[in-house]
C-alpha cells in the first residue's frame, strides 16, 4: 500500500480514495471507500488503453460478466464506469494474498488446504460453466486466499464456451504454464470448460507441491511442455490418493478424459467443511497465511497520508513473456482484486515470517505479547471469539503502521468458562515471561479465579467485559486490576439520562421483578434515590413465583407515569411485561436493562417489544458513524466474514491502551508488567468505542462519564441509538 500522490483525485464515483495498491501499464489500483464506508479495490485504466475500442470492448464484457456473478467463491464488480475516458471499476475490497504470493513466499499449502481450494474453486467454476461461461485464466495469481475460502477473480478474458476472444488472432489467451493444450493450440480460439478444469489441475499441483507442473522459463518453451510434454509430478506422490487422482485427471491432455467442475467438487466436498451459512473459520489455512491476511487488513484501517511532493515511480505489476515473435501472450490484468493482490508482496512475506520491514540501519525491534485469557469453546464462547477478533485487529493494525519502534504479539488462551481451567491458564500465561500484559478473562467466573493471580505476580490484567462488582473483585485491593467497562452498579444512568435529557420523564413507575433479587432492588433502589427529572417515582412488584405482569402494569399505570422501567433481568418475563404494557395501551416510555437485550425478548414479546429501550456497557461499532468505527467494521468483515461482535471493539480498545503504556515506557530497556500497570492508570485514551480514563488515586476506577450506550427494540432488531450522553429522541 502506497500514499496518494497530489495528482490522484480525491474521490471517484462517489467512492474516496485513500491510498494506492497497485499501478501497472494499464492503469493504478486504489484502495477507496464507498459511500457507505465498505472498503474497494477501485481500478482506473489508463485513458491510452481506453482510447483502443478492443481493449474497452474487452473491458465492458470484464464488468457485465463480473457484476452478474453471484457465487460465494468468486469477486463481483460493485461499482464501474466503463464510459469515462478513464475508465474504472469497484470490487469488494479482499485483504488476502493471491495463492501465487503465498506459495512462493511461504511455501506449499498443506494437502488438506489444498483439498478445501480445490472443491471450492471447482464450485466456483461449476457456477461459471453453468451459465455457458469458460474463465479461460484460472491461475494462482487469479485465486485470493481469505479465511472462510478462496476467491477466484479477474474475468477479463472470460468468454461464452466454445466461442472466440476479442483480439489480436496471433494472441495465445491465458498464461503459459496454466493453460490448456487447446488454448495453446487454438490460438485463443474455441475452448470448453474442461479447459478451467486443466487449468484448475495445474493450481492444485502448484498448491500442494510448490512447483508449476509444466516448468518456468520463456513462455514458448513452457506452452510447448504444456501441449507434447507430461507434467512434472515431483512431490504429487506424497499427496493422498483422493486429490492426487483428481490433479491427475485434470491435467489430462485430452479434454474428454478430464473431470468435470461437479465430479472434482464431489470428489473433494467430504473433506470440506459446509459452503452454506456462516463462515466456517480460519481453519482451512495455516496460520502463517492467516497473519499476511491480518496484515493486510490492519492496512485498511491506517492508509498512509497523501504524498505531497515527488515520489519515486512504481514498478508496475505486469508480467512479461518474452520470447515471442509474431504471437503474443495476452494475459489481461482485468480485475481490481488481482493488481491488489501482487502489490506489496516483499513487505507481507517479511512480516508474515515475523520480520518487520524498516528503513535506516535499525532493523531488530522488541516484541511485546499481550495474552487474551478467554473462553473460546465454553457456554460464552461467542463473546470471547468477539474480543479475540478485535484485539487480533488492533495488534495487526499496530505492527502493520509505519516505523513503529515496537511489534506487538497476541496470544491467546482458552480457559472455557471454567474457573478451575481459568486459573491453571493464569499460572500457565504467568509461567510466559514474555507476556507483558493480560486482556480478561471474559467471562465473571473465570475473572474471579484468575485476576487476584495476576494481580499477586503484578500482571496488569485488563477486564473488557466482565463488571468486577458482579466478579466479587476490587480494584483497591487488586493494585493491577484495570477495568474498561461501566460497573453495574451503575446501570441506571443511562436510563436516568434518557428519561430526564432525551424523553423528559417526571412520573416514571417502576416495575420490580423480584426473580431477579438484588439487582432488581439495587435497580429500584438507584432510582427512588435519583428519579428521572427530579420526578416521582412508583414501584410495582411482581412475585419471583409469579408469570401475570397484569395486576402489577394495572397498578402501575394507574398512577398515570409517563415512563414505565422493568427492573429485572429476564429476557422472558420482560417480554410478559411488555405484553401487558401493550395489551393496556400504554403510549409512554418503557426502558429495561442489558440483560434483556436477547432474541428470546424480541421474539416472546412480538410487536409489544416496539420502543423499548435498553442500557448496555458496550457498543456497536457498525453503526457509529465516526471514520474509525467504520474503518474497524470494514476489517472486522474483511477479515471474519461477519459484524462486529459484542465487546469487540472494546477489545481493540484494550490493545491500544496498552500499547499507549508501552509507548510512554520506551523500548531501550527491558519493560516489566508491573511497569505497564502503572501506566494504565494515568492514561487518557479516547478508543474506538468510548473515552477511557481513570479516577486518580486508589481506587484504579474507570470515571463513568460517556461510557455506556443506549438501544431500542425496533423491527425485530436492538437498534443502537448511540452514547447514552448522545443519544437523541426516538419514536416508539
Amino acid at each position: 500500500m502506497r500514499a496518494l500522490r497530489a495528482e490522484d483525485p480525491e474521490e471517484l464515483g462517489g467512492h474516496r480514495l485513500l491510498a494506492r495498491l497497485g499501478a501497472g501499464g494499464m492503469g493504478v489500483v486504489y484502495l477507496a471507500r464507498s459511500a457507505d464506508g465498505t472498503p474497494v479495490a477501485l481500478k482506473v485504466i489508463r485513458a491510452e488503453y481506453a482510447a483502443d475500442p478492443a481493449f474497452r470492448a474487452r473491458f465492458r464484457r470484464e464488468v457485465r460478466l463480473a457484476t452478474g456473478l453471484t457465487g460465494r467463491w468468486v469477486v463481483a464488480v460493485t461499482a464501474a464506469d466503463t464510459e469515462a475516458r478513464e475508465p474504472w471499476l469497484a470490487t469488494a475490497f479482499v485483504p488476502g494474498p493471491s495463492l501465487a504470493e503465498a506459495v512462493d513466499g511461504l511455501g506449499p499449502l498443506p494437502p488438506e488446504s489444498v483439498v478445501v481450494l480445490g472443491a471450492r474453486l471447482a464450485r466456483a467454476l461449476g457456477e461459471l460453466h453453468a451459465v455457458d461461461l469458460v474463465h479461460r485464466d484460472v491461475k494462482p495469481g487469479n485465486i485470493l486466499l481469505v479465511p472462510d475460502g478462496p476467491r477466484l477473480i479477474d474475468f477479463g478474458i472470460a468468454k461464452g464456451a466454445g466461442a472466440t476472444a476479442l483480439t489480436a488472432p496471433d494472441a495465445v489467451i491465458g498464461t503459459p504454464g496454466y493453460l490448456s493444450p487447446e488454448q495453446a493450440r487454438t490460438h485463443g480460439g474455441k475452448v470448453g470448460p474442461a479447459s478451467d478444469l486443466f487449468s484448475l489441475g495445474c493450481v492444485l499441483a502448484y498448491a500442494a507441491t510448490g512447483r508449476r507442473p509444466f516448468g518456468t522459463g520463456d513462455a514458448p518453451v513452457v506452452l510447448y511442455r504444456t501441449v507434447h510434454e507430461p507434467p512434472d509430478r515431483t512431490g504429487l506422490a506424497q499427496l493422498p490418493p483422493p486429490l492426487r487422482a483428481v490433479i491427475d485427471g485434470c491435467l489430462a491432455k485430452d479434454p474428454a478424459l478430464r473431470p468435470t467442475a461437479a465430479e472434482v467438487h464431489s470428489a473433494m466436498a467430504h473433506d470440506d467443511p459446509p459452503e452454506e451459512g456462516p463462515a466456517p473459520g480460519t481453519g482451512w489455512l495455516p496460520p502463517a497465511v492467516l497473519r499476511l491476511i491480518a496484515e493486510r487488513s490492519a492496512r485498511a484501517l491506517d492508509p498512509p497520508p497523501r504524498t505531497a511532493g515527488p515520489i519515486a515511480p512504481e514498478q508496475p505489476n505486469t508480467l512479461t513473456a518474452q520470447g515471442f515473435s509474431r504471437r503474443r501472450v495476452l494475459t489481461i490484468g482485468g480485475s481490481a482484486a488481482a493488481v491488489l493482490a501482487a502489490s506489496g508482496t516483499a513487505a507481507s512475506v517479511l512480516l508474515a515470517r515475523g520480520h518487520l520491514p524498516t528503513t535506516g540501519a535499525r532493523r531488530d525491534i522488541p516484541t511485546h505479547t499481550i495474552a487474551l485469557h478467554a473462553d473460546l469453546t465454553g457456554t460464552q464462547k461467542t463473546l470471547g471469539k468477539a474480543q479475540e477478533r478485535g484485539a487480533l485487529l488492533a495488534v495487526t493494525a499496530h505492527n502493520a503502521r509505519a516505523n513503529v519502534s515496537y511489534r506487538l504479539g497476541l496470544s491467546s488462551y482458552d480457559d472455557g468458562g471454567d474457573a478451575a481451567r481459568a486459573r491453571d491458564t493464569a499460572r500457565r500465561v504467568l509461567a510466559t515471561r514474555s507476556v507483558s500484559a493480560v486482556i480478561g478473562p471474559t467471562t465473571t467466573a473465570g475473572a474471579r479465579a484468575a485476576a487476584p493471580l495476576y494481580a499477586a505476580a503484578s500482571m496488569p490484567v485488563v477486564l473488557v467485559s466482565v463488571d468486577d462488582g458482579t466478579a466479587g473483585l476490587s480494584t483497591t485491593t487488586l493494585r493491577t486490576l484495570c477495568v474498561t467497562r461501566a460497573s453495574d452498579s451503575s446501570q441506571t444512568l443511562p436510563l436516568l439520562s434518557y428519561l430526564t435529557r432525551t424523553r423528559p420523564t417526571h412520573r416514571t413507575a417502576v416495575v420490580q421483578d423480584r426473580a431477579a433479587g438484588e439487582t432488581a432492588v439495587d435497580i429500584t433502589r438507584n432510582l427512588v434515590e435519583t428519579p428521572p427529572s427530579d420526578g416521582t417515582i412508583t414501584v410495582h412488584q411482581v412475585a419471583a413465583e409469579s408469570t401475570d405482569f397484569g395486576p402489577a402494569v394495572a397498578h402501575a399505570l394507574a398512577t398515570r407515569p409517563q415512563a414505565v422501567v422493568y427492573a429485572g433481568t429476564s429476557p422472558g418475563r420482560a417480554a410478559a411485561c411488555a405484553r401487558a404494557l401493550a395489551a393496556a395501551h400504554f403510549t409512554g416510555a418503557v426502558a429495561g436493562f442489558e440483560p434483556v437485550m436477547r432474541g428470546a425478548f424480541l421474539t416472546a414479546a412480538g410487536q409489544a417489544a416496539e420502543g423499548w429501550v435498553f442500557e448496555a456497557p458496550y457498543t456497536q461499532a457498525q453503526s457509529v458513524g465516526t471514520p474509525a468505527a467504520k474503518a474497524f467494521t470494514a476489517a472486522y468483515r474483511a477479515r471474519f466474514g461477519a459484524a462486529p461482535g459484542r465487546w469487540s471493539a472494546e477489545a481493540y480498545d484494550a490493545v491500544g491502551l496498552i500499547a499507549r503504556a508501552l509507548d510512554a515506557l520506551g523500548t531501550t530497556t527491558t519493560i516489566e508488567p508491573a511497569q505497564v500497570a502503572e501506566g494504565l492508570f494515568h492514561l487518557a485514551y479516547d478508543g474506538l468505542a468510548k473515552p477511557i480514563r481513570f479516577v486518580q488515586g486508589t481506587t484504579h476506577t474507570m470515571a463513568l462519564e460517556n461510557t455506556a450506550f443506549l438501544y431500542q427494540a425496533s423491527g425485530g432488531v436492538f437498534r443502537f441509538l448511540g452514547r447514552y450522553d448522545q443519544a437523541r429522541a426516538v419514536k416508539t
